[in-house]
């Protein structure tokens, strides 16, 4: 809702690729003298806009007093913003710089536009002001909220300290436009952080109606929402003036790391990370990159006008940083670049795993990394290419993998000291042809499959992936035939799309629909689906945390990511193997009145009491009345001879146990077998 009333390395920016563009020609127009004139040494003002009390700017460009946009093109390593008030407390300025967040000046003011969208983080923040309140000092943190849609107060966990129940530094735009956000915030650079989220400056309702007074301030509002959401406060400021400037390029990058990137390492536990670009000044006559990690400082540099650097960084639990200089200046720098491994998490609810009943942000790490959004918007979607740390609890934000990926990503951090980024693509409650892609144009960003290619591309790691974990079926109502048609062609276009390394790990559902235990259609040919497709298939039985169609995180989705870190571990890492599979009938039998369920596994079972009750016999009147572990089989004792006896089902059931569980607590696969 809107607030309401009541190995390809990324570009250095969003998927924009810096030309090596300088300023041309003398300036034909003037700023006006500002407040930050002192501060603002050594930047170019490119755009100033006289903020009207009212405005309704959408789609529409600003009536910008001074437009150099055109002129400066992508010729800038640097951007900054002076918001000058004058009101009830007398003259108030603000002046805040930081790292570019985009390549081209025009998208450095105010965003009108569908799609111009500006989401994250932001390093080597400096700021001044003669607000009190505002933390002044240079090298900080910041977060960037800049789009023209209305927005909600759901947090992306970005942010150490943001808040879900108010409007503040950690908000999220939703699909309507039509109210308006350009605000830049003072963060903490870890998660958790003792620093307090709070805004440097804030403008607001620009795109929303003639009559909507502008809702602005500097620093944090001392009451209501801290980001002046809803202020409607523009008439009591007399000079409402924002100025932003660029600081001139000396070289233009065309290739170079994001912060917080995750390089997929290759064979020999490295990654290359290239540094390339042009020396745009004259003056410049070499470059010198310095990366610093793992207790090592590695110095490179080149005289050459077009340079390139191709530096080794080691996976393992540490991170790098790059800094380029030029004439002794800082001209980039990027910080927490890591080594490590990729998978995809896709499908369902239960692929979302988002926060039902029990926190998992407690299994956060900032070696566990994501990309973009799974959100489903279209604009929204294509606007998010950052790197972001890889939250469990929420679902459709930058950074959100769910509750059992980022349990079964930490285990892999903690045991095998390796960086993993983990990118979702799951959109709950639809049936397998939602993820079909689009042949004539696999990157099609109105179709799950095209958003989700389109982030893998941009993040530079589809030809990296380790592993496809795939959790779908409940809105396919049982329909088996329709679910393997849809599933087998989906997995072809992935593997056609992500090349010959990922294994693919199939979660047969618990329930198909929710909620229904009785029906097993779906679940058996998922079942079939590891002998015939070639692929993995995982339990969701053995979890007790089951509410009939998703999961606590105890009991549910933490023991499915331990269940999930296992099998991983075993294919992937060199970890063990008794007990880690599933257990899986081979053959059902008859023998006088028993019934015995050949496993493909001599791994110990445990068995609860109870378990009969889930076992059907399909052609015969009789019933399951006990059932055994005996080495490698399963025998059921049945109330009578099975005469006209067709079949064995293992339906399960919801919610809580009893449960056949294997050493890890994976549980029985559903099954139908005939009875031979």
């Amino acid at each position: 809702m809107r607030p309401a009333t009541a190995v390809a390395l990324l570009p250095l920016f969003a998927g924009l690729t810096l030309t090596g563009a300088t300023f041309t020609g003398a300036p034909t127009q003037a700023a006006a003298v500002t407040g930050c004139d002192a501060a603002s040494a050594g930047f170019t003002p490119v755009l100033q806009l006289d903020l009207p009390e009212r405005a309704n700017y959408l789609n529409t460009t600003p009536p910008y007093s001074l437009d150099r946009t055109a002129e400066i093109g992508t010729g800038f390593d640097r951007v900054g913003y002076c918001l000058e008030l004058n009101g009830p407390d007398g003259p108030q300025w603000v002046w805040t710089a930081m790292e570019p967040f985009s390549a081209d000046a025009r998208r450095i003011g105010l965003p009108t536009r569908p799609g111009e969208i500006v989401r994250q983080r932001v390093g080597d923040l400096d700021v001044s002001s003669n607000v009190p309140g505002v933390t002044q000092g240079t090298g900080q943190s910041g977060y960037l909220e800049m789009w023209p849609n209305q927005y909600a107060k759901t947090a992306s966990a970005q942010v150490a300290n943001g808040s879900a129940t108010t409007y503040d530094a950690d908000d999220s735009p939703t699909t309507p436009l039509g109210y308006g956000s350009f605000q830049v915030s003072q963060v903490g650079a870890t998660r958790p952080s003792g620093v307090p989220a709070k805004p440097v400056f804030a403008i607001n309702t620009f795109t929303q109606s003639d009559t909507s007074l502008l809702s602005l301030g500097i620093g944090a509002r001392p009451t209501a929402d801290p980001d002046w959401t809803f202020a409607g406060n523009a008439a009591q400021y007399t000079q409402r003036r924002l100025t932003a400037y660029v600081r001139k390029s000396l070289v233009s990058l065309t290739q170079a790391p994001q912060d917080r990137q995750l390089v997929p390492r290759d064979a020999n536990n490295r990654a290359t990370v290239p540094v390339a670009g042009r020396m745009a000044d004259p003056r410049v006559q070499s470059v010198q990159l310095t990366v610093t990690g793992n207790g090592e400082t590695e110095v490179y540099t080149s005289a050459s006008r077009d340079f390139r650097f191709t530096p080794r960084i080691k996976a393992g639990l540490h991170e790098y940083t790059f800094e380029l200089k030029a004439l002794g200046r800082v001209v980039a720098r990027r910080e927490g670049i890591v080594a490590g491994d990729v998978y995809v998490v896709h499908g369902q609810s239960n692929a979302e795993a988002s926060m039902y009943n029990g926190a998992a942000s407690g299994e956060e790490s900032p070696y566990l990394r994501s990309f973009g959004s799974p959100v489903s918007d279209p604009s929204i979607s294509a606007a998010d290419r950052v790197w972001n740390y890889a939250t469990g609890d929420v679902s459709r934000q930058s950074g959100s993998v769910g509750q059992w990926a980022i349990r079964m990503g930490r285990q892999l951090v903690d045991k095998y000291k390796v960086p993993i980024a983990l990118i979702n693509g799951a959109h709950g409650g639809q049936p397998i042809s939602f993820f079909q892609r689009n042949d004539a144009n696999p990157d099609d960003i109105t179709t799950n499959y095209g958003r989700l290619r389109q982030r893998l591309v941009a993040a530079g790691v589809i030809g990296h992936i380790r592993g496809v974990l795939w959790y779908q079926g409940e809105s396919d109502n049982d329909n088996a035939a329709v679910h393997v048609s849809g599933f087998t062609a989906l997995l072809q276009d992935w593997r056609t799309d992500f090349g010959p390394t990922p294994r693919y790990y199939v979660y047969q559902v618990r329930t198909s629909p929710c909620g229904n235990s009785t029906s097993t259609n779906l679940r058996e040919a998922q079942r079939e689906m590891g002998d015939t497709l070639g692929v993995t298939v995982l339990s969701t039985t053995g979890l007790s945390g089951h509410d009939g169609c998703h999961y606590a995180y105890a009991g549910g989705y933490r023991d499915m990511g331990d269940h999930t870190y296992a099998v991983l571990a075993r294919d992937l890492y060199g970890g063990p193997s008794a007990g880690v599979a599933p257990p899986n009938p081979r053959t059902v039998t008859a023998s006088g009145s028993q019934l015995i369920v050949q496993l493909r596994s001599t791994d110990p079972l445990s068995v609860e009491d109870g378990v009969a009750a889930d076992f059907r016999v399909d052609g015969a009147v009789v019933t399951v009345t006990s059932v055994a572990y005996q080495s490698g089989q399963l025998v059921l004792q049945l109330s009578g001879p099975p005469t006209g006896a067709t079949s064995l089902t293992y339906q399960a059931h919801l919610r809580a146990g009893p449960w056949i569980t294997n050493a890890v607590g994976a549980g029985l696969l559903t099954f139908t077998l005939p009875i031979t």
